[in-house]
């Protein structure tokens, strides 16, 4: 039987994500035969909503901003993905072309993998599907989480809900505030931008946060936390 969770001298092996951990050295060479490394720079679109999906994507490093555009020039961003996770995961279940759309907030590295190579490897290999259907569940949580917000919470709950979202134990480390702009903040919240910085300065004076340059340290989150659930 394949040894699934360690290398032949069980130790781990060396470069390779934590998910692909758990399978096989012949499952890993089938996935390693049909996949891309490719390194996008800050800034740059990986893919668009609407456009042909013909894979997956896998994030090796990097933060990744995802957003549908809702209009010409609006845009409601969803969530940001980070290393470890995948992107266009849906595309193998019968969706032919991207949801959403996605753009590296810093440079990243991604790995474009084959659809039906990988959705063998979820049928054969039940860890290695569990924490993947894990990671999409949290995904889908958070989403349900959002419409609720943007349904019936008037704007300081909406931009509370949005930095308690922002600042997560899943996202905290990664200081995601540095690399987003006030505007990308408004439309995670799905207000305007002058709102943002009015109740980021209104929070400040309440003592909910400190503003230090980009960067929005929380120092009351039960505070915010009373609000986004108020609205």
């Amino acid at each position: 039987m394949a040894e699934q969770n360690h290398n032949q001298d069980g130790g781990k092996r060396q470069n390779e994500p934590d998910c692909f951990q758990l399978i096989s050295r012949e499952d890993l060479k089938s996935l390693s035969e049909n996949r891309t490394q490719i390194t996008y720079l800050k800034g740059e679109t990986i893919f668009k909503q609407g456009a042909f999906a013909p894979h997956v994507l896998f994030i090796q490093s990097g933060l990744i901003r995802v957003y549908l555009q809702t209009g010409r020039n609006k845009v409601q961003n969803l969530w940001i993905s980070k290393s470890g996770d995948f992107l266009a995961f849906s595309s193998m279940f019968g969706e032919r072309t991207y949801s959403y759309s996605a753009v590296a907030m810093k440079d990243s590295e991604l790995l474009m993998i084959d659809k039906e190579n990988l959705i063998k490897l979820l049928q054969t290999n039940p860890e290695f599907g569990f924490r993947i259907t894990s990671k999409n569940f949290n995904s889908e949580k958070y989403l349900m989480e959002l419409v609720a917000s943007l349904s019936y919470k008037q704007m300081r709950g909406k931009l509370a809900t949005a930095l308690l979202y922002l600042d997560s134990d899943t996202l905290r480390s990664e200081e995601v505030f540095n690399y987003l702009t006030r505007q990308d903040i408004a439309d995670f919240a799905s207000i305007s931008v002058e709102s943002v910085i009015k109740f980021l300065k209104e929070f400040e004076k309440e003592g909910i946060l400190s503003l230090v340059g980009k960067d929005i340290v929380i120092t009351d989150p039960g505070r915010l936390s009373e609000i986004s659930a108020t609205g």
